[in-house]
């Protein structure tokens, strides 16, 4: 039930932000606020953990090596970051870094699409 509301929030050209020069970045506790007032019939409490759930399990996925897509969203993956040398900038000392699993986030089409719309014009 709460996933058949939260779904609609991809389909629906209501911004959930308000107009906010001054902030650059939304955090999670501003991703809760938002979302607790946009659906009334839930809780702060309920929203957070909900918000809580979907982040973790997104977490857990990543870290078993699975794919998460999300359509009209973004696909997030692992990345492999090969082993290589380095070096120590203070000493030159050459040092080797290990391999790495990084996440790695593709967004979709519609996505994009949104993102340019709402690009600024620049006046020439």
């Amino acid at each position: 039930m709460l996933y058949n509301r939260l779904a609609g929030l991809a389909s629906e050209p209501v911004s959930l932000l308000k107009t906010d020069k001054s902030r650059s970045a939304m955090t999670r506790s501003d991703l809760v606020a938002v979302l607790a007032e946009r659906f009334g019939q839930l809780t702060q409490r309920d929203t957070e953990f909900a918000v809580k759930t979907i982040l973790d399990a997104m977490s857990d996925a990543l870290a078993r090596g699975h794919r998460i897509e999300i359509r009209g969203f973004g696909s997030f993956s692992i990345s492999r970051r090969p082993p290589r040398v380095g070096r120590n900038p203070r000493s030159g000392e050459q040092v080797m870094i290990p391999e790495k699993l990084a996440p790695h986030f593709k967004p979709g089409k519609a996505l994009r699409e949104a993102v340019d719309k709402h690009l600024p014009v620049a006046d020439a």
